[in-house]
């Protein structure tokens, strides 16, 4: 296009320029600098565009030009670095009659990303510039060596429960207890994670990471904190204040009652209530108020003015402004079972058919990657629907008008599974050791993972927290979790968060909503403790058999 313009403007000149019987005035045409091409380019001898995945520690880059190649133009014009800019030490050499550059860097580190530039400097033989810069993304494969020493796959499942434990035992807030929300949280304590925290430290005692005189003085405290700590009509805030027991809004309108996160931390206490069962005072104190927390949540207030929903939220400032009902299929159906169970504020069968179940609304039954999926979402959801209610909850031969939740949980996790092998937006190192989608950090935010909305994320406690139904291919990702990326991703309180082969991002953090249900979790696949702890109390087997549920265990 610029020859063009150049040629039209120098003939408007030699027209305008000579008047009638004068000689034409000729101008020399101006002519561009010379310049030079890419042509080819492989990594390892493939070519896959300009970002390659997987690559071992020295790979071999050939990049092909129109023309001879002047070598000791590469200086500069050639670059290797790593994300952040570090320079990496590479020997370039010619061959095809000095048409290709081959790039051989010294050593690389693995599940890293490097970034290879050709600048429009490198010369040709002839003296030309490359017409257009060139960039290549190069990304090593994970080093598949041991990380740590091989030991048997109970004495691994142990492991990671004692590491996981500590995040509650050892990092619980000081004055009351209670389970900090995360890792940095300083006094932000959940009231969910802390009910799945309590659930932690009975298999902790359990399992003798810790005396029962030593557990139970803990959760004497929490209960202790817990009597005093801010309610709204029995429910207690998603956040508390560790050290004064006030409300932290989780968001501006949310600093009130969350009946969610309330039902977490009750089936946490229930738990403990029926683990505690000895006669002397201590237990039989600890009993009476975990009985009296328990009988003060309005549940059936939360029905919001006696509808046939229960309600998520409610706040002292901004009443039932969050306007959220509780409606299946998600990570609450304990939810309605807390509710229904309760001696004092207990609801209805029709709230939870109308409310949760929506008189069947909340059913599927399609199939995903080969499997039949009874309720929920499409692709089932991330995976913290089937972890949050059924830490206590037993689902095995568990079933009611609208499911068996044997076949739910199951259903939902292998479609996760499944769904992560087959890799449909081509996330590096997804497969059947690396897979998994659930709420969790991502990189610079948190999202609900899930195949319907996948980041490229990975989050150990979505696979590892479904062993009970999945043992085979839980089991065989917790192990590539822990032997294969173990330096990256097992840290104080065991498995950080999340982390993304795609991105070679790996969270620092540890949150105790999914930290608890991988003590608990792998709890119930050994021993059914929890399962059978939470499942022996009267009001929940009573609650449950009036909300329609049939199961082996009621």
């Amino acid at each position: 296009m610029k020859n063009i313009q150049l040629f039209l403007l120098s003939l408007s000149f030699f027209i305008f320029a000579c008047k009638k019987g004068e000689t034409p005035i000729t101008v020399d045409p101006v002519i561009p600098p010379s310049s030079y091409s890419f042509s080819d380019l492989k990594v390892n001898g493939t070519y896959s565009g300009f970002t390659y995945y997987g690559l071992n520690s020295i790979p071999i880059i050939k990049i092909t030009f129109s023309t001879p190649i002047n070598l000791s133009s590469a200086s500069g014009n050639i670059t290797l670095n790593d994300a952040n800019g570090t320079a990496i030490a590479f020997t370039p050499t010619l061959e095809n009659n000095d048409n290709t550059v081959v790039i051989t860097p010294t050593s690389l580190q693995p599940i890293t990303k490097y970034i290879l530039t050709v600048n429009t400097g490198l010369l040709s033989k002839a003296g030309n510039k490359l017409q257009s810069a060139i960039s290549v993304n190069l990304i090593t494969a994970v080093d598949d060596t041991d990380k740590f020493p091989r030991i048997t796959d109970d004495e691994l499942l142990t492991l990671v429960q004692k590491q996981t434990f500590k995040y509650f035992w050892d990092f619980g807030h000081p004055t009351s207890g209670l389970a900090r929300e995360r890792n940095t949280s300083g006094n932000t304590v959940t009231s969910g994670g802390s009910g799945f925290g309590i659930m932690a430290l009975v298999t902790g005692i359990s399992r003798n990471f810790i005396s029962r005189a030593d557990g139970l003085a803990r959760i004497q405290k929490m209960v202790s904190f817990l009597k005093t700590a801010e309610r709204f009509h029995g429910a207690y805030p998603h956040w508390l204040d560790g050290n004064t027991g006030k409300v932290i809004p989780f968001s501006t309108k949310d600093n009130g009652g969350d009946l969610v996160e309330t039902s977490y931390l009750m089936a946490g206490l229930i738990t403990a209530r029926q683990y505690f069962n000895g006669a002397d005072a201590a237990e039989t104190t600890l009993r009476n108020d975990i009985n009296n927390i328990y009988n003060g949540v309005e549940w059936s207030w939360y029905r919001k003015d006696n509808s046939n929903t229960l309600y998520w939220h409610w706040s002292p400032n901004y009443n039932w402004d969050m306007n959220l009902p509780i409606k299946g299929w998600n990570e609450c159906l304990v939810t309605y079972v807390m509710a229904a169970s309760s001696p004092t504020y207990s609801i209805p069968k029709t709230v939870y058919d109308n409310g949760w179940a929506q008189n069947g609304a909340m059913k599927n039954g399609n199939t995903y990657y080969g499997v039949q999926l009874p309720l929920g979402t499409a692709n089932g959801g991330p995976l913290f629907f089937a972890h949050y209610s059924f830490m206590g909850i037993n689902p095995t031969g568990l079933t009611d008008a609208y499911a068996n939740y044997e076949t739910q949980t199951k259903a939902h996790t292998l479609i996760n599974y499944n769904y992560c092998k087959a890799n449909p937006l081509g996330f590096y190192g997804y497969g059947e050791n690396v897979w998994g989608l659930t709420a969790s950090d991502i990189k610079n935010g948190y999202t609900a993972s899930a195949p319907g909305n996948d980041v490229g994320v990975i989050a150990p406690t979505a696979a590892i927290s479904s062993i009970a139904y999945t043992p085979a291919e839980s089991l065989q990702a917790l192990k590539y979790f822990y032997y294969k990326l173990g330096n990256k991703t097992w840290g104080e309180y065991g498995f950080y968060d999340a982390f993304s082969l795609q991105d070679q991002w790996f969270a620092t953090s540890t949150l105790a909503i999914d930290q608890g249900p991988i003590v608990v979790m792998i709890e119930n696949y050994r021993s059914k403790l929890i399962w059978n702890l939470f499942m022996s109390a009267p009001e929940v087997k009573a609650g449950m058999k009036n909300l329609g549920f049939s199961s082996p265990n009621l």
